[in-house]
């Protein structure tokens, strides 16, 4: 795997300073109803990005997640400017507006959703995993999904297929210790997720998700084993998440007090003590990147301000393979 170098560390906290600043203008934005429906944010959980990001080989490993997923493509190099105007229903998005906020898609850069059914990611993870040892092409998929969707049927479906098959797939369970609103351990009689991967003999362990490096050497062990041919690997990465399950959620299920003793493992803030006590660089140069990643953000909102709303002929464009499909004709006639 590549070391863990001074400019490792500055590319990661550009990046998780960015994300986090994305995420906050996109919480502001909501707010000014530019962003509607459903928005899920991702501030707390940067670390695992950032680290599966420098274990994978980006010109042949996928991505698959859930429905909080702007983070997840940014990281697999999805131009934010382009999600960002799909957050707000642009013609200039990643699925041309249509998609929004929980499906952000990248056939590009093999970032496959964006999936608002909870746990549908899981098996068509394995799937893209069968077509990649199927057509030999050396890719591995990282499948993310949440504490709430490990108690879906289709996980255990998948997690027998995919050993009996061997398949190159990474499965990740962000664990931020609460589905929805409900804690993990209301859910199940365990709170270890990760020993779900015991029944299948799938190799499984337990991961402090707020650090990248650890995170990284994790997911570059599984990634590996997984190119080997030797099958998937089921992480459970433990972090913690500091908004809310979306914007409607009132958070009424932990107190501030448990998130402001949880920010102390602010993952950010672990990579900028390491890089000043590293003097890799200075607070000065750090708080430029900061504004850095504050203008860069601004540039994004300003794509999507001027960018059109996709126009009403495309309605029907991406639903119908068969452009004279019946149904369409009814609807010209009519």
């Amino acid at each position: 795997m590549k070391e863990f170098s001074k400019e490792v560390y500055l590319k990661w906290y550009e990046e998780m300073t960015m994300w986090r600043r994305f995420e906050d203008k996109c919480r502001s934005l909501y707010l000014k109803q530019k962003i509607r429906g459903f928005l899920h944010l991702y501030n707390g959980q940067e670390a695992i990005p950032a680290g599966f990001a420098h274990a994978m080989d980006l010109s042949k490993d996928s991505m698959i997640t859930a429905y909080r997923c702007h983070v997840h493509a940014m990281a697999m190099g999805v131009d934010p400017k382009r999600i960002m105007a799909e957050l707000c229903g642009k013609a200039t998005g990643t699925s041309g507006g249509m998609g929004g906020s929980m499906h952000i898609f990248s056939k590009e850069k093999r970032f496959y959703g964006g999936h608002g059914i909870v746990g549908g990611q899981i098996p068509l993870g394995a799937g893209i995993a069968f077509a990649d040892k199927y057509f030999e092409t050396g890719g591995v998929n990282i499948c993310f999904f949440g504490d709430g969707a490990a108690r879906q049927g289709s996980l255990h479906e998948t997690f027998n297929m995919a050993m009996n098959w061997k398949l190159p797939v990474v499965f990740v369970v962000e664990n931020n210790g609460y589905a929805m609103g409900t804690s993990v351990g209301r859910t199940a009689n365990h709170e270890d997720i990760y020993k779900l991967g015991l029944g299948y003999e799938m190799p499984c362990l337990p991961v402090d998700a707020m650090d990248p490096v650890k995170v990284a050497e994790a997911a570059y062990e599984a990634i590996e084993r997984a190119r080997r041919g030797d099958g998937p690997t089921f992480i459970e990465a433990r972090t913690y998440r500091y908004r809310g399950h979306s914007m409607s959620d009132a958070e009424a299920y932990r107190t501030k007090d448990e998130v402001a003793e949880r920010k102390k493992d602010d993952p950010i803030e672990i990579v900028k003590h390491r890089i000043l006590d590293n003097k890799w660089a200075t607070e000065e140069e750090l708080a430029a990147t900061d504004e850095k990643s504050r203008e860069f953000v601004d540039e994004c909102v300003e794509f999507m301000e001027q960018s059109p709303y996709p126009t009403q002929d495309k309605l029907y464009e991406y639903v119908y393979a068969q452009e004279d499909y019946p149904f369409l004709n009814k609807l010209e006639n009519n």
